[in-house]
């Protein structure tokens, strides 16, 4: 069977480089390049991250989004936690309903503005399991979560099947506990929320690692993830390898990287340098090896 997942591109932010002196500037040019190249790159959602947007938010969200739609048809997913500047986004979208907010969450001042404004709208949702304490402990705790935001959601009228919930992936270099309460989490989400999708910020896993090491993290958490029916996730469509992986292909690595995950252990002199990669890099994620930046080497 063909796993593939839905790629949200992660590129269009405040703090790119390309892309974030054009937003304060109001210049669309390097934006709508931007646009261009992730759609045709394979983007099936581009995310716009405006960050914060305390000072000009509304202004800031409804001139992005009229700029990027005025390039491409790609849906979009409205990235801000300034809840006023994601209304005055989506609503200037010229296909509202096609849009995603990135995100609600449980805290009241978010889920009670942006709550009854997405049902209105008609668009889908991520639900962030961020709790009031931040950032839960395990599974569990991540599954309370996701029932609590989930319910309050459909109270809205907003059904599970417009919720993507995004349980928050952490980076390696805080250990692979973390990484492993996600997983196991994923494994609960069809028996705590029929119907519900999944997203995630591929990139999170890799962040502080040394730039020419992410992208191999960052591939094998994708096949990692797809074992459990990763819907969606945010990643950098710049990467081709990832892109692949992602749209179903390369079928025999990510077969191997769940047979890792169910106990199987390969013959490890049987492997070619790309399996090998890969092997030593889902045993980092697994827990198995402890992260450090040569574990490619050892």
């Amino acid at each position: 069977m063909t796993i593939e997942v839905i790629c949200i591109a992660e590129s269009i932010n405040i703090m790119g480089k390309r892309t974030g002196q054009a937003m304060k500037d109001r210049n669309p040019l390097p934006i709508q390049q931007m646009a261009k190249e992730e759609a045709e790159l394979g983007a099936d959602y581009l995310d716009l991250n405006i960050g914060p947007a305390k000072k000009d938010g509304p202004d800031l969200a409804s001139w992005i989004v009229k700029v990027v739609e005025e390039v491409v048809d790609t849906p979009l997913s409205l990235d801000t936690t300034n809840p006023e500047a994601m209304i005055a986004g989506i609503s200037a979208s010229k296909k509202p309903s096609k849009c995603l907010i990135n995100s609600i969450s449980i805290q009241p001042e978010r889920l009670e503005k942006l709550g009854p404004f997405a049902a209105e709208m008609g668009c889908d949702v991520v639900a962030l399991l961020w709790g009031l304490e931040g950032l839960p402990r395990d599974a569990n705790e991540r599954a309370a979560l996701a029932v609590d935001l989930i319910m309050k959601l459909n109270e809205y009228g907003i059904p599970n099947e417009k919720i993507w919930v995004d349980p928050i992936l952490t980076p390696i270099t805080l250990g692979a506990d973390q990484i492993q309460e996600t997983l196991m989490f994923l494994s609960m989400l069809q028996d705590i929320a029929p119907g519900a999708k999944s997203t995630i910020g591929l990139s999170n896993v890799s962040n502080g690692v040394a730039h020419h090491l992410r992208p191999y993290l960052n591939r094998a958490m994708l096949m990692m993830l797809m074992k459990y029916g990763m819907y969606s996730a945010i990643v950098d469509v710049y990467d081709k390898e990832l892109v692949e992986i992602a749209k179903g292909k390369h079928s025999d690595w990510v077969n191997m990287v769940h047979r890792m995950m169910d106990g199987e252990e390969p013959d490890v002199k049987s492997l070619s340098p790309k399996e090998l990669e890969i092997y030593k890099t889902v045993k980092v994620l697994m827990g198995q090896t402890i992260f450090s930046e040569s574990w490619l080497e050892l």
